[in-house]
């Protein structure tokens, strides 16, 4: 996990849409930058709906809300429809934007070892700086947790 009060990675990846974002496209803005491991499972679609619920709150504070996996931009796309997402997935099967904010980790699952996303979230400010980072968040309640941060800020 990087740390806080240094640069946020820039970053450029296509959304469920197949449009590119990059991070310096959000100067001026507070960014929510979460990783998560899948769409479409109970945890990440527990998160996702969350910060869906809380979208209008997130936007009244100045702030948007960015999901990036590693799936595709068609799983992203029905991620979204299927629940009504009013925020940007960011699709990066190369891993490039996950590794560039050290979420790919290796991750043990009933005894097995594998390498996955760490259920992360970021918060950077309109400068593009990291001001608090979150690891090993709990799905259901990272969206409240941030929406607790941007009021503190």
């Amino acid at each position: 996990m990087l740390e806080t009060g240094i640069k946020a990675p820039s970053f450029s990846l296509p959304d469920q849409n197949g449009v590119i974002h990059t991070l310096e496209e959000y100067k001026g803005k507070k960014v929510i930058l979460y990783f998560y491991p899948r769409d479409n499972t109970p945890g990440c679609s527990k998160q996702a709906c969350s910060f869906g619920e809380l979208y209008p709150q997130f936007q009244e504070r100045g702030a948007i809300v960015l999901g990036v996996s590693k799936d595709s931009i068609a799983s992203h796309k029905k991620f979204e429809e299927k629940y009504g997402l009013p925020f940007t997935l960011l699709s990066d099967p190369e891993l490039t934007c996950i590794q560039a904010y050290d979420v790919w980790k290796e991750k043990k699952n009933y005894g097995k070892v594998s390498m996955g996303v760490v259920r992360t979230t970021y918060l950077i400010n309109e400068e593009g700086m990291i001001v608090k980072a979150f690891g090993k968040v709990k799905a259901a309640e990272n969206p409240g947790q941030m929406l607790l941060e941007l009021q503190n800020l």
